[in-house]
């Protein structure tokens, strides 16, 4: 049975534990406030060049721009995000699930991987995935050129002809509880996604955009795909960043409260203990005085 003083060290590591969670809430509710700012700049630009990119993809032919090719996905790609650093509940760990899903099941497209982030990179060297690249210490603070650099990467492959499409695998932020977990295709662009939204439109009587070129359809497609490539993988980013603030201040949040709630039990259970020693002690002095008598 322990001993109150035992009791009392236990107590006290866990006050030091919950000083520590409470803090890393807070810096995470400080952080999570700067990149829910970031990821939500960078929705409506995202979304409008989306929408551009794939409504003018389909009224140009396909062989108009390399990145509108479209072939037998014989080789593919994956980008898949996660964070930098643990103590976030389940973040990365669904990251990594949906990661290793998604290569069982295109195991026979021979699929490679480019890594966005430490925790993802260590678990995935560990599976011994062919890894493309890796690109380390960039979720936390979410940079255009960063995502300019591995969009340039992604095209330079898609436009050599080793994979034939790209999908990237991140954290969509929702609420401060909410994360989904989110799969999309980068490439090849795919206009039966635009010619979806101008049906939608006609039912509601909206008319369809149509577009006048100052320049060859080509020449323009060639500044705006690479464009829409690196404005995608920085959403994902920007998204996945204050996910990850999200989850951790949740996570933190949690392990404060059952700190909380362990040092009730704790100063409870000792409280019985001492409770005991006491009732112990008269029961001697009693007895003594009784056997004295």
């Amino acid at each position: 049975m322990p001993t109150q003083l035992d009791i009392k060290r236990r107590i006290r590591s866990v006050k030091n534990t919950q000083q520590i969670t409470r803090a890393m809430k807070f810096v995470a509710a400080a952080r999570l406030r700067r990149a829910q700012e970031r990821a939500f700049a960078a929705r409506p630009y995202a979304r409008a060049i989306s929408r551009l990119v794939h409504s003018v993809a389909a009224r140009v032919p396909e062989g108009t721009h390399i990145l509108l090719r479209r072939s037998e996905e014989k080789r593919i790609l994956l980008l898949t995000v996660s964070g930098e650093r643990g103590l976030c509940g389940a973040f990365n760990a669904n990251v990594i699930r949906r990661t290793l899903e998604f290569l069982r099941e295109h195991s026979a497209q021979n699929p490679g991987l480019i890594v966005l982030g430490r925790k993802i990179r260590d678990a995935m060297r560990k599976q011994r995935w062919k890894i493309i690249g890796e690109h380390v210490d960039i979720t936390a603070r979410p940079d255009l050129s960063v995502a300019g650099e591995i969009a340039r990467d992604v095209t330079s492959l898609y436009e050599d002809g080793e994979v034939d499409a790209v999908y990237i695998v991140f954290n969509e932020f929702k609420s401060v509880l909410a994360q989904v977990l989110k799969l999309e295709k980068l490439l090849p662009i795919d206009p039966d996604r635009a010619l979806a939204g101008e049906e939608s439109r006609e039912k509601s009587k909206e008319l369809p955009i149509d577009y006048l070129y100052e320049q060859p359809p080509g020449e323009i497609l060639g500044h705006l795909l690479p464009r829409y490539v690196q404005v995608q993988i920085f959403r994902a980013l920007a998204e996945s960043a204050a996910a990850e603030h999200a989850a951790r201040m949740t996570a933190m949040d949690s392990a404060t409260n059952n700190a909380g709630e362990l040092i009730d039990k704790l100063t409870l259970y000792m409280n019985k203990v001492r409770q005991a020693a006491i009732t112990k002690e008269i029961i001697e002095v009693v007895s003594g005085a009784a056997s004295a008598a």
